[in-house]
């Protein structure tokens, strides 16, 4: 039987009490990570884009240290954008994190993201470590 355990880094509780789901969630070795964005500490939208693109990997990296693995366990992302025309600069803020780790990748275009103006990027993804 599989073992399954809901992952909260420290600060993000209120995903869980107030939003109703997990950050992640760690099945056996594998790690679903929900969709981040650019909100910081103080659950404020980060407003000037390249500085949200770093906020959204700043929480993706939270939750991948809180799950004890990094972005090397990475197999599959998905990034969701408000402006496909965005691609180049969320390729330079992933390749920073990334660091020479090729998961799998799927950009999909959004009309908005969270309900609200101001979002530009959102970014989910699963992580293995064997």
């Amino acid at each position: 039987m599989a073992t399954k355990t809901i992952i909260v880094p420290e600060g993000m509780e209120f995903i869980r009490d107030e939003l109703g789901y997990a950050p992640a969630v760690q099945v056996d070795t594998r790690l679903y990570i929900a969709g981040q964005i650019g909100r910081n500490d103080q659950r404020e939208l980060v407003a000037e884009k390249e500085a949200q693109f770093v906020q959204v990997f700043e929480n993706l990296k939270r939750i991948l240290e809180t799950a004890g693995s990094g972005f090397e366990d990475l197999v599959e992302i998905t990034s969701y954008h408000t402006d496909m025309r965005d691609l180049p600069l969320y390729m330079e803020v992933r390749n920073r994190y990334m660091n020479g780790c090729y998961p799998a990748w799927t950009a999909i275009g959004a009309a908005s993201l969270c309900g609200a103006p101001g979002y530009f990027l959102e970014v989910k993804g699963i992580a293995e470590r064997v």
